[in-house]
Order: structure tokens, then C-alpha cells, then sequence
């Protein structure tokens, strides 16, 4: 369907054409996915890119069970509920916290360049991956969002599994799933080439978009 993440950007961006040249648009992608594809998108619609980095807090000893999540911008998002289930000791909670906070940071120094976050109150905040399996990281990534205070959040993805595309849609304010297809099995399934994206590669869309390269001297 897709011949690779930024074949699969070009054609998710004219489903976003209506939020082309607006001073009011930022494109965020969850990387490292993401950032392939949501360059594209910046580039296609005049917005600018930036990353949002979203790490999975696991329950200690369970990791696999999430218990929340942080986000870029210094969010928090505790599922309080669960955490109060299991018996989760707060001194527990914050060992976590500090050592998914310093790998957060880590990629967003090595991926921004030290460069800030870009500011989203009052925005609309375009979210962006490569495709939704379960969801699970976008889901996290829209609370997290949602705590910065854009005044609008679309989710737009190239391919996502129909179940998983509507459920989200209770979440945001807009969701785009180019293609839903039926098996879903596997996001992958759906490009010729889902070779891992490099934090190199990363760093490159990056500043490829702060800069305002065209597609000629595009990396």
C-alpha cells in the first residue's frame, strides 16, 4: 500500500489540506515512527514539525501493564485507578517517573537539538504516527496533549486498525485513518519498507523542517 513512511506522509497529506497555511496548525510526531511520515504532512501543509515524545510508565515488576504515562512539556498522566487497585507505593511511582524522564529527555535532547518545545495553547495540534495497532501510545500521547492545552487535536495516521481508528475518534476532536483495512494484522504488513527509523534519521526531518528545506534538498 505504502511504498515507505514518507510515501505514506505525501498521500495522508491531502486529507490534512484544509489546515494548509494556517498560523494556528502544528504538526507533532510520535517518534520515531512518526517523524517520517508527519514531515511529509509539515511540508505538504506549510506547518511546522516537532516531536512528541511519549514514554510508557510500567507497573514495577509488571512493566508490560501501564499505569500511565509522560509526555514532552513535562506532563503526567497517572491511571489512578489502577495504580490505587494494585497497591502501587508512591516512592515507587516517582523511581519510574525519574527513569522514564530521563530517557524522555534524552530523545528529545538528541532529536530537538536542545532546541525548546514549540508552544501549543490555543493550537491545533495535528498528531501523527506511522500507523495504530492497539492504539495504546497514541492514546497516552492525546492525554498527554491535552494537558498542554491546544484548543483542537487531530490524529492522523495512514493506516490503523478500524476497531482501534474508532475508538479514538471518542477521544480527539478530529481522526483521520487514511486506510482501514480488514484483516489489520500488523501495521507493517502495509509498507514495502518499514525498516526502523534511526534516531539520525530523526534528528534530519528535524532540522530539515526548522529549516524550511523544500523537497529537493529534503534528507
Amino acid at each position: 500500500m505504502f511504498a515507505d513512511r514518507r510515501d505514506a506522509g505525501r498521500q495522508l497529506a491531502w486529507r490534512l489540506s484544509r489546515y494548509a497555511d494556517r498560523d494556528d496548525v502544528v504538526v507533532l510526531a510520535l517518534p520515531r515512527g512518526g517523524i517520517p511520515v508527519a514531515y511529509e504532512v509539515a511540508r505538504a501543509i506549510g506547518a511546522p514539525l516537532d516531536v512528541f515524545v511519549v514514554r510508557k510508565l510500567g507497573v514495577p515488576g509488571h512493566e508490560e501493564l501501564a499505569m500511565g504515562a509522560i509526555a514532552s512539556g513535562d506532563v503526567v498522566v497517572l491511571s489512578r485507578d489502577l495504580i490505587n487497585a494494585i497497591g502501587v507505593p508512591a516512592d515507587a511511582i516517582d523511581d519510574v517517573i525519574a527513569a522514564e524522564r530521563e530517557e524522555l529527555e534524552r530523545r528529545e535532547r538528541v532529536y530537538r537539538d536542545n532546541a525548546p518545545p514549540r508552544r501549543l495553547d490555543g493550537k491545533t495540534a495535528i498528531l501523527i504516527d506511522d500507523g495504530l495497532a492497539t492504539g495504546a501510545t497514541m492514546l497516552a500521547a492525546v492525554a498527554a496533549l491535552r494537558k498542554l492545552h491546544p484548543r483542537r487535536i487531530v490524529v492522523a495516521v495512514p493506516v490503523a486498525a478500524p476497531d482501534t481508528c474508532n475508538a479514538l475518534a471518542y477521544e480527539v476532536d478530529e481522526i483521520i485513518c487514511y486506510e482501514t483495512p480488514e484483516p489489520f494484522r500488523a501495521v507493517g504488513v502495509w509498507y514495502h519498507d518499514f525498516a526502523q527509523t534511526s534516531d539520525d534519521e530523526v534528528r534530519r526531518l528535524l532540522a530539515a523542517s526548522r529549516a524550511g528545506l523544500g523537497e529537493a534538498h529534503a534528507p
